[in-house]
């Protein structure tokens, strides 16, 4: 329940106005803090809660990754750019540094670190030995919930959005920092789309707030005894009334229930099959070439290797790749077919990063250069993503125009 109004004088005066529940649930009391991602008197509130008040724990609105980036943000810096691309992440890697370029941006223009209230709490905790509970899913498994969970037209509409935030120079508007300030980071940077598409509005929030539910009672179902009977959750304001709902109304056994919300949902497989099937049709038709004219069967052949590859090589050539990158896409995409495992892309990245091994000064300032758009072809990590990128799609639009061009010219 929210703090009753004849509470609030013996607040603290940094607690005053300050949105915060308490829900009770078997035997341990939860002290609720919706907080401001972009506020500072949200920092002072939860160090103002930690002085005022005894926890037995403290549990934040963040995953491990996350976690990790605000304690270590140098981590990234280690990153093994060959084992991101082997492991197909690089998408991942590439729309998280874009989220980061809105976050660089909501930093620089209102003096706030987005989190910084996060990292209040677990420096608190660290000074008070206090057990600390990361309760949100991983923000990787977020993202590709909210991707799959929108049809193949919305998700041009999310890329777009996303590009359009790297590129955009004016600054955010102040009424999307006041709503960020109700809201949630990962909705505000979604907002417009999050706004009107409900399966994309639970994966970012209904779905976490049902995650964070359970693991507060997965965590405090851990102990035993008179442990951690107060627990200070801080969360964004916008998880704050869903939270607390499903906190004291969840059901379900919590380690089921968060085993179930952080798995990645299985990829569609309509459009491999659709893929596949052009794949078999195309060359269906230059086998059948072939059976009418051995110049007709090489005719077709030579365009299918000169659409693909040929715009493979283009996506290389736009990312600013090294000629071996741009000849290693010109080689992988027309064998693609008949080469499972990492695509052209991964191919044409991997010899990127070979050719132009990112050096220390690419990893210390990639931050700062990917939010011009300039320096995602300056940094040597950005362009190998984006090399990665452009060719997948220069793949991908070759094998569309090789199929038109061949049924053209034998129908």
């Amino acid at each position: 329940m929210s703090v009753p109004e004849t509470e609030t004088t013996a607040l603290p005066a940094a607690l005053q106005g300050q949105p915060i529940e308490r829900v009770r649930r078997d035997g341990v009391e939860y002290v609720v803090l919706g907080t401001a991602h972009v506020s500072r008197s949200s920092m002072e509130a939860v160090d103002a809660l930690l002085a005022s008040e005894h926890f037995d724990a403290v549990a934040v609105e963040l995953c491990d990754s996350r976690a990790q980036s605000m304690r270590d943000p140098e981590a990234f810096k280690q990153m093994d750019l060959f084992k991101v691309i082997r492991q197909g992440k690089a998408g991942m890697v590439a729309a998280s540094l874009v989220l980061s370029t809105f976050q660089k941006r909501l930093a620089d223009q209102s003096g706030i670190q987005p989190g910084a209230e996060m990292k209040a709490a677990m420096d608190g905790a660290e000074q008070r030995g206090l057990p600390l509970w990361l309760i949100d899913r991983e923000v990787g498994t977020t993202l590709k919930r909210a991707w799959r969970s929108v049809g193949f037209w919305q998700r041009f509409g999310l890329l777009g959005g996303l590009l359009a935030s790297v590129f955009d120079r004016e600054d955010i508007e102040q009424g999307e920092i006041e709503k960020l300030k109700q809201g949630d980071l990962l909705e505000s940077a979604f907002s417009e789309f999050a706004s009107s598409s409900k399966p994309l509005y639970d994966s970012l929030i209904g779905e976490r707030d049902a995650f964070m539910a359970a693991r507060l009672r997965e965590e405090s179902g851990r102990s035993a005894g008179v442990e951690n009977r107060r627990v200070l959750v801080v969360i964004g304001a916008g998880h704050l009334k869903g939270l607390c709902t499903l906190l004291r109304e969840q059901q379900d056994d919590p380690a089921a229930k968060v085993a179930e919300l952080a798995v990645s949902p299985p990829k569609a497989r309509w459009p491999k099959w659709v893929a596949a099937g052009l794949v078999l049709l195309v060359f269906a038709a230059i086998a059948w070439a072939f059976h009418r004219n051995a110049s007709l069967g090489t005719q077709a052949l030579m365009a299918w290797v000169l659409f693909t590859g040929g715009f493979a090589a283009l996506g290389a050539l736009v990312a600013g790749g090294h000629p071996l990158s741009v000849v290693a896409a010109f080689i992988a995409a027309p064998i693609k077919p008949f080469r499972p495992g990492i695509p052209a892309g991964g191919i044409s990245a991997m010899a990127e990063a070979w050719a132009r091994r990112p050096r220390v000064v690419d990893f210390d300032t990639l931050r700062d250069d990917i939010v011009h758009w300039s320096g995602w072809w300056k940094n040597r990590v950005a362009r190998t993503l984006l090399n990665f990128f452009l060719v997948s799609v220069g793949t991908i639009i070759g094998e569309y125009s090789a199929g038109i061009h061949i049924f053209k010219s034998l129908f």
